[in-house]
């Protein structure tokens, strides 16, 4: 079995120093987590994300710690060769040094390797917190899913010079804090192209064009599992969704129609000396 991926492996995974791009997929559970594990991903995602496609709210702020822990845990039972790196969810890293800390211990206790936070120059005394208590920590710029009232919604961001200018800044403050990677969402290419080449850790993208040292994608995303809601940026490799619905819709006709279960899908009384 191979080794499993390090965040000291990934802290020094570069593509213009030779390496190919990351790939980093999100799971919520333990089947999906196999999937994703088998499919030869470096780094498994559990995202806030699953508030929206899987626990079916409009935005990510409706998840807190304990429902990242549980579905945290559900991964880590899968044993993933990938870096398994946990969210940190709103309001958890946006109080105090102490309160960042411990909600981060949960997570690592629960079977993440590192967290993911977002934002820029004001999180860098929660990075720097973090890495001071030993917990691995990877970025978010741009899109900030967290934000989602203060931006007006899920749209591009950093698409005038000054707060592309800005990106960047952030995204040196947050290496100089220590954090190992970073998560671009939803800018620009060139923007973040700049990004990356401005940072000595990867840069991971997600509706940032294919300059980032790896992608990121959701899990329900790329299978096709929902389709509510359909970004640019995502392709869809396969229609999971559609599939799921005609198989269930043909046991249905077979339970209606006597089809299912036959004589061989059902058991029998023994028979006398047999």
């Amino acid at each position: 079995m191979d080794a499993r991926v390090t965040v000291p492996a990934i802290r020094s995974h570069k593509v213009a120093d030779g390496g190919a791009p990351l790939v980093m997929v999100t799971a919520y559970d333990t089947p999906s987590a196999r999937m994703v594990d088998e499919a030869g991903a470096d780094l498994i995602l559990v995202g806030d994300s699953l508030g929206m496609v899987v626990l079916g709210h409009d935005n990510t702020l409706g998840v807190g710690v304990p429902e990242l822990a549980h579905h945290t845990a559900a991964v880590a039972r899968a044993s993933p060769r990938a870096l398994l790196v946990a969210d940190m969810p709103w309001l958890s890293y946006h109080r105090d040094r102490g309160d960042t800390v411990g909600n981060a211990g949960v997570l690592v206790r629960a079977g993440a390797a590192a967290v993911k936070l977002e934002g820029g120059r004001s999180r860098v005394s929660m990075v720097e917190a973090l890495t001071d208590a030993q917990i691995p920590v990877m970025g978010h710029l741009g899109l900030t899913p967290q934000s989602v009232h203060v931006m007006g919604g899920f749209r591009v961001q950093a698409r005038e010079e000054e707060t592309a200018a800005a990106l960047v800044d952030d995204a040196r403050a947050l290496v100089d804090a220590g954090a190992f990677a970073i998560v671009i969402e939803g800018v620009p290419a060139e923007v973040a192209a700049e990004v990356t080449g401005a940072v000595a850790v990867p840069t991971i993208g997600i509706g940032a064009g294919r300059h980032c040292d790896g992608q990121v994608l959701v899990f329900h995303d790329l299978l096709g599992l929902q389709d509510q809601l359909a970004p640019r940026f995502v392709r869809r490799y396969a229609e999971l969704k559609a599939e799921g619905v005609k198989a269930l819709a043909a046991f249905a006709s077979d339970v209606r129609s006597g089809a299912f279960p036959t004589d061989t899908e059902s058991y029998h009384r023994s028979r006398p000396g047999g």
